[in-house]
Parts: structure tokens; C-alpha cells; sequence
């Protein structure tokens, strides 16, 4: 211990001395020296001043890390904006999101694909790097292909395998206002059942639409649950 912080303690002890003793006549200094001692956190007096005492370690329990439930047929978001969870088997809805979402970044986020770059190259761009499928997959991003009134393509995020023909999806943007669709049933209207053309449920009029969009087809990090022919 530094004999020169000792000193100025002693010194502050003995300056505030006399108001203390005006206030207590009965307590003698030495007293006095001995708390101000105590009080800044060293000398001999410390372990027996039962207000102050000696610090303990406290060793703090390591909770283990509780892994991330995948609620069936739903998604996680760590994304500001974003909810945390959606059950696809919702009604048909729209959400406003803080900000304005593309498809592309919330199938991003929604699905943690690595594929970046306008919608309608996603197919080609995920080459090698993810599993492709001709058909549904559960959680899988499907891919419209560039068209007159897509020009850039579009993607959505398969939440639910209805049937053969039909799956539910979450997507962004697709009213063109930045907003999130949750719960949008897609039709399979393609000859062959292939899921090469599909009607898009539209939410404001409660039905599907009247417009035919062809895919390029599903990636997915892996094939689960996929949809199969009757």
C-alpha cells in the first residue's frame, strides 16, 4: 500500500476532524481516522468495520444458449422492421413494414440465401451454390422469371405445401408499395403440373389473380418437404 495515499487520507480525516466532532464531542479523532481509513477501501480497520465489507467474488452462472425454435410451417426475422415469427396457415394478410422492402432482400433475410442481383437471375445465380427444384419446397424462395409486367422477376418465400397445385408463400413488394404480403396462396395452372405457370392470390380483391407468371423454379438450402404430382 502507498505510504503517500495513507498520508492523504490521514490528512482528509484530520481536516473534517473538527466538524465531525462538533457534531459527536464524545468521538475522538482517532476514531474518525480510522473510518475515512476504512472508508476508501484499505488499512487494518477494514475487515472489522461490519458496514463496509471486504468485496467478495461472485462467480455468475453461464446459462447455456437455448437454440432457436422453427415454429412448423413458420419463419425466424433478426431484421429490424421484420416480424419474428409468421404461420402460414393465416389468413391471407398485408403488414406495413418501418421501411420500404424489396423482394429480394426480405426473401434474403427470410430464407438465408446468399443470392444477390435482380430477381429474375436468382435461378441461374444459385447454380452450384444451393439446391434446385422443378417443384415446391418448404421454405424454399421461388423464382418468377422475368416477364412483361416483371421485368426485373420476383421471388417469394414457400411457407406451406397446400397441395399438387397449390402452396402458400411470403413476399415483399408485390403490390408494388414496399409492403410485406403474409399467407399468399400461388396456383399451379400449367398443363403438366410442372409449376411452370402460376396465378398469384391477390389480397385486395380476395382472389386469385387474372394474370399467368411463368417460374424458373425453387432453390432451398436443402430438399425437405416437397410437392408431388397426384
Amino acid at each position: 500500500m502507498s505510504k503517500l495515499i495513507i498520508r492523504h487520507a490521514i490528512a482528509a480525516a484530520l481536516l473534517f476532524a473538527p466538524l465531525s466532532a462538533q457534531a459527536s464531542e464524545s468521538r475522538p479523532i482517532s476514531n474518525i481516522t480510522k473510518d475515512v481509513i476504512s472508508f476508501l477501501g484499505f488499512g487494518a480497520g477494514q475487515a472489522e468495520n461490519p458496514t463496509d465489507p471486504a468485496p467478495v467474488a461472485v462467480e455468475r452462472a453461464k446459462e447455456p444458449l437455448a437454440a432457436r425454435t422453427i415454429l412448423p410451417n413458420a419463419a425466424a426475422v433478426d431484421a429490424p422492421g421484420l416480424p419474428a415469427v409468421v404461420a402460414a396457415t393465416a389468413a391471407p394478410s398485408t403488414e406495413t413494414p418501418l421501411r420500404r422492402l424489396f423482394c429480394v432482400e426480405y426473401a434474403r433475410m427470410r430464407s438465408g440465401l446468399a443470392v444477390f442481383g435482380d430477381a429474375k437471375h436468382w435461378w441461374d445465380r444459385a447454380k452450384n451454390l444451393y439446391a434446385r427444384a422443378s417443384r415446391p419446397v418448404e421454405e424454399a424462395v421461388m423464382v418468377f422469371s422475368g416477364s412483361k409486367r416483371l421485368k426485373r422477376g420476383h421471388v417469394a418465400v414457400v411457407t406451406d405445401i397446400v397441395s399438387p397445385r397449390e402452396i402458400i408463400v411470403d413476399q415483399a413488394n408485390w403490390q408494388n408499395r414496399g409492403e410485406i404480403d403474409h399467407a399468399t396462396p400461388v396456383l399451379d395452372v400449367s398443363k403438366n403440373n410442372d409449376w411452370s405457370l402460376v396465378r398469384v392470390w391477390d389480397i385486395p380483391s380476395r382472389g386469385f389473380g387474372t394474370r399467368i407468371y411463368p417460374i424458373s423454379g425453387f432453390i432451398a438450402k436443402d430438399l425437405t418437404r416437397q410437392a408431388l404430382n397426384n
